[in-house]
């Protein structure tokens, strides 16, 4: 049966509003994603949370009752609780009407099928959770395979980049390599590198591009190092027309992304 919790001083409280911090993340497995929209999208993807706390007044929301049926038939708890308690575990005055407790899963590059999709993402010491979020959106937008993050990015499981996802967390298969053992892995079978650089003169519009492709995004700040340039198959650019000297890096990656799915489009 659901359960009930209005105090702060509870100690699973404390344990979740923990959560929001990388090392207890890291410590526990767990992390937090909050709204109805991405708890259902969750769900349908097949995920559901150890734990679900949802607002008292949305108790008999359709949705909301879905999720405590289901939750509860896998032995996890739904917890009954108030605005307060919600807002103090997602870290937001306006919480949404549910936040989930899920364990934190990840792909392997061993497991990839990169023959499953002709387009995968892979963005490098990517710092933003917000473009990390975002990126996620725009793969599960264009079908890609995956989103490989190379070297240290950002934690795909903190609370803002799960919020950024809009529930693309849980559709969008996420894997995690250092460049050395995902370059190792990406010539071991078929797969064109596509680099998004300044640094070239060929209009990402011009490029042909060969399925599997992988585009590759650099580093907000610093774009891609020389040598992962280097490594390419095929370095592009989009042109820059006002003062401005690149797009925000999620945005680059959204308008490369759809031309290599418009050139598959015109077929």
């Amino acid at each position: 049966m659901p359960r009930e919790i209005t105090a702060f001083s509870n100690p699973l409280i404390k344990r979740v509003r923990n959560l929001r911090d990388k090392k207890h993340r890291r410590e526990e497995g767990l992390f937090l994603a909050e709204g109805l929209r991405i708890l259902t999208e969750a769900r349908e993807a097949g995920r559901l949370p150890q734990y679900l706390f949802y607002a008292r007044d949305m108790a008999n929301h359709p949705l909301v009752r879905e999720l405590i049926a289901a939750v509860e038939n896998k032995t996890g708890w739904a917890i009954e609780t108030n605005a307060d308690i919600l807002s103090k575990l997602s870290g937001k005055d306006n919480p949404g009407a549910v936040v989930g407790v899920f364990a934190e899963f990840e792909a392997r590059l061993e497991d990839l099928d990169r023959t499953s999709a002709p387009i995968w993402l892979v963005a490098e010491r990517l710092r933003d959770p917000g473009n990390l979020g975002t990126i996620l959106r725009t793969a599960d937008a264009i079908g890609a395979g995956g989103l490989i993050l190379v070297d240290d990015c950002v934690d795909p499981f903190s609370v803002e980049a799960v919020r950024a996802s809009m529930g693309a967390l849980f559709t969008v298969p996420v894997a995690r390599a250092p460049w050395a053992e995902f370059a190792t892995w990406l010539r071991a079978g078929p797969g064109q590198l596509v680099g998004l650089s300044l640094d070239t003169d060929i209009d990402y519009q011009a490029a042909r591009y060969q399925a599997p492709t992988f585009l590759l995004t650099g580093n907000e700040a610093q774009g891609m190092p020389d040598f992962m340039a280097a490594a390419c198959d095929l370095t592009v650019k989009i042109p820059m027309l006002g003062k401005a000297d690149s797009l925000n890096a999620a945005v680059a990656t959204a308008v490369m992304a759809y031309e290599v799915l418009n050139q598959r489009r015109r077929g």
